[in-house]
Order: structure tokens, then C-alpha cells, then sequence
């Protein structure tokens, strides 16, 4: 199944008025992509402006050997020499102004992403350009993804997830539906020319959990009533996720 929703910027308060810390720990099997970005929460009607908090101590663990992040811009830690392992379980431990928040994530194996193509549709009486990313599922385990989409440099504001529930071991041709307001159409729509970049991440089932309660309640029911906070992996009195996966980008330019 391949989920697609708009992105929820989640430095917003979605569920009350509580000033809680967001925390998004990303450890990837590439060197240079490990971030953690803290920010705290804001009112529903608030700009999305990052809300970086300063002064946090931030850690990442595996086993016996730790890493400690620096601080790179405000609210946002780095380590660039770190990278991740398939099969290992990384530990995040965040620290600030006397509370402690803990996560854990386990790196599944990698999926190779086969080709990224681009296919026509007749959405709504208008031809329209789709991203169509093709890979081999594994057999004999459970494989969740998570896909991001850029046109011509810029990250489009969706995302996709889907797991195997239903296509175990199977050869996957999935594509990647772009939902938005009227002020996004023209702005996403993919022409001739344009160079179409995706990013195929396999992920964990508490990430994917996280991702797919974003346009859903926080158990990944959707017919909630009023808005609720995603379902988080991190522990303490803080929203976010912390994620370990494995990445693969592929780039073509649109005949």
C-alpha cells in the first residue's frame, strides 16, 4: 500500500496548547546526512518558521560506541563522519535544561531502488506527468519505505510511505501522486525538461507508523475528530521521530 499525503510541517502544535520540544533524528548509511533538528512547538496558527533550540546535548549510540553531535546552526546538530549499518539498532539520547528524551531505531536492510521513471495519467481529463519508482521487494520479511520527491532542486511538500502487507516479495511499480492546494499545481506540476530527483528510504515500522499518523489520527485511523500529534518513537515529553535507514537517490531529466 503507498500512502500519499501533504506534508505537515511539525514544528505546529497539532494537538493543544502545550509547549513541547520537537525533536527529528535522522542516521542514514551515507556519511554526512546524520542531523538532529530541535525546535519547540507553536501555536496552530503560527508562521512555519524553524524554532531552532540551542544548547542541547545530543548523542547517538550503537552498542558500546557513542557519538556526540556539535551544534552546527542554531537548534540544528550534526555529526558528518557518522554513518549507519543495515541490521544495527541506534540509540538517541537528547539532553536539555535538565530533561532527558530517548529514542531507539533499527536499520533495515537496503532495498535496491531499480529506476526512477516518469509515466503520463489522465488525472481529472489532464495528462499529467507522474514520478514511478520501480524496485524488487524482499521475500520472507516485512519492508516498510518512505519516498521524497524533488523537482528541479526544490523538495516537493509530500511525502510517501508504504509497507508489504500486501505485495510481499513482489517486483513494485509505485507512483508518487502529488497532493497539494491550487496554489501548488503549477508550481509541482512535472513538464518536459525538468529534472525529477527521488529518494527511496527503508525504514522501520515505528517510523513508518510516525509518517503515516501524520495525515491520520495518532493510531493511524482516519476518522478522528479533532487533530492529534503523530505517533512518536521518542520517549519524554517531546514530538518527532528519530529514524536509522538506509538511502538511495535517483535523478533522470524529464524527455
Amino acid at each position: 500500500m503507498l500512502g500519499t499525503a501533504c506534508e505537515k510541517e511539525i514544528d505546529l502544535n497539532l494537538n493543544g496548547n502545550d509547549n513541547k520540544y520537537v525533536i527529528e533524528g535522522v542516521l542514514t548509511d551515507i556519511k554526512g546526512d546524520c542531523s538532529v533538528k530541535i525546535s519547540r512547538t507553536k501555536e496552530f496558527s503560527s508562521d512555519n518558521a524553524f524554532n531552532g533550540v540551542s544548547g542541547a546535548k545530543v548523542q547517538i549510540w550503537n552498542g558500546g560506541d557513542t557519538t556526540l553531535l556539535t551544534e552546527s546552526s542554531t537548534g540544528v546538530y550534526t555529526a558528518p563522519e557518522l554513518s549507519g549499518g543495515n541490521g544495527n539498532t541506534y540509540g538517541l539520547l537528547v539532553t536539555i535544561d535538565g530533561e532527558t528524551f530517548t529514542a531507539t531505531s533499527r536499520m533495515p536492510n537496503k532495498v535496491a531502488f531499480d529506476s526512477l521513471v516518469v509515466v503520463e495519467e489522465d488525472l481529472f481529463g489532464d495528462m499529467t506527468k507522474i514520478a514511478n519508482v520501480n524496485f524488487k521487494d524482499p521475500a520472507n520479511e516485512t519492508n516498510y519505505y518512505r519516498f521524497r520527491q524533488y523537482l528541479n532542486g526544490v523538495m516537493i511538500k509530500s511525502y510517501w510511505v508504504r509497507n508489504d502487507d500486501l505485495t510481499n516479495g513482489n517486483k513494485i511499480s509505485a507512483r508518487l501522486y502529488i497532493l497539494g492546494d491550487a496554489n501548488d499545481d503549477d508550481e509541482n506540476k512535472i513538464e518536459s525538461g525538468d529534472k525529477v530527483t527521488v529518494d527511496m528510504m527503508n525504514i522501520d515500522a515505528d517510523v513508518y507508523k510516525y509518517f503515516y499518523s501524520l495525515s491520520n489520527s495518532a493510531t493511524g485511523e482516519s476518522n478522528s475528530a479533532t487533530p492529534a500529534n503523530p505517533v512518536s518513537n521518542i520517549k519524554g515529553n517531546a514530538i518527532g521521530y528519530f529514524s536509522a535507514h538506509t538511502i538511495e537517490t535517483k535523478t533522470i531529466t524529464v524527455p
